[in-house]
């Protein structure tokens, strides 16, 4: 039975007969009591507000039972909460990933969802643990340690506001582990925030220009061209995604079919700029935009990253078209 289902009520009475019209009143005495407590009771129902759907990432793998438990541990403070897997295979310890899949997942999720995000490799020290909240109005459970920083660079999810998780009523109990936070701490913050509790009740306001951000530049373009990084590589394929938003490379001129020069970790290449890897032969390089919106260079069936040697962090200089 669901929170909003009552039985069905058997009638008290059968009207059979109406002497004196005793058994009528009786009758109709208590199917208006009872009309009436199904109201209240239907009203508070609707009054409830619906569970928000949870986004799941970590790096714990799926090789033991971390991600099980702290959905089990979810599920236990908002029944029926709906979690959607964004990855549980992010590498280890690498917080650039997750920032990169965070900030490419966000725009997809409802604008109301939670976010729990356990990438820590500093768990048990003096980090804080955090919920940070988007102008748009996202919610995400995470350590500070710099998952939040592609978010800012997009201006409906930049985070504009921030509290540090220190209730204990928000968490899983008052003993914590040290190297589990998030079954203990991250995962029932994110289900309390789901069943719509007060996220002012989870802790002191924090601000939010001074939540860790990682060194990862936002690309800036000038009268040269634009400035800019690798962001990550597309694996298992190899591709190098730039911190270039397909709307900022358009500010440079380029239109498909067009070659492209780009400076790479100071390496001067040219490649040609087109919206497919078929659309160049196999073993070939190309530039084109990712399905998440952002410039990136692949081989046509073959690691571009292997081939030319690029890590993220590279610094890429892409000259505006003369």
């Amino acid at each position: 039975m669901s929170r909003c289902d009552f039985p069905r009520a058997r009638p008290a009475y059968t009207i059979e007969s109406t002497i004196e019209g005793r058994s009528m009143r009786k009758a109709t005495g208590f199917l208006g009591f009872l009309a009436a407590v199904l109201f209240v009771a239907g009203g508070a129902c609707s009054a409830q507000q619906p569970l928000k759907v949870v986004g799941f990432m970590t790096d714990f793998d799926v090789k033991d039972d971390a991600v099980g438990i702290c959905k089990a541990v979810m599920d236990g403070v908002a029944p029926g909460v709906r979690i959607l897997d964004i990855t549980h295979q992010s590498e280890p310890y690498n917080i650039a990933m997750g920032a990169r899949f965070l900030a490419g997942s966000a725009p997809y999720f409802p604008k109301d969802a939670v976010f729990v995000v356990v990438i820590d490799p500093g768990v048990g020290s003096a980090r804080k643990a955090i919920i940070a909240k988007s102008r748009v109005g996202q919610f995400f459970v995470l350590p500070d340690n710099g998952l939040i920083t592609l978010l800012d660079q997009q201006p409906a999810d930049k985070i504009v506001a921030a509290r540090e998780i220190t209730n204990p009523k928000w968490m899983i109990g008052n003993k914590l582990s040290s190297t589990f936070h998030g079954r203990d701490i991250f995962s029932p913050t994110g289900a309390h925030l789901a069943r719509g509790d007060d996220w002012t009740t989870a802790g002191p306001a924090l601000d939010p220009a001074k939540l860790v951000r990682l060194n990862i530049p936002a690309p800036t373009l000038d009268t040269t061209g634009i400035h800019t990084t690798v962001l990550g590589l597309d694996g298992p394929f190899g591709n190098v995604i730039l911190n270039v938003p397909a709307a900022l490379f358009a500010k440079l001129g380029y239109t498909l079919g067009d070659t492209v020069p780009a400076i790479i970790d100071g390496h001067d290449y040219s490649f040609p700029f087109v919206k497919t890897f078929s659309d160049v032969p196999v073993a070939s390089p190309l530039f084109y935009i990712d399905s998440r919106g952002r410039l990136a260079l692949s081989v046509n069936q073959r690691s571009f990253a292997e081939q030319y040697h690029v890590a993220p962090g590279m610094k890429v200089n892409i000259p505006a078209k003369k």
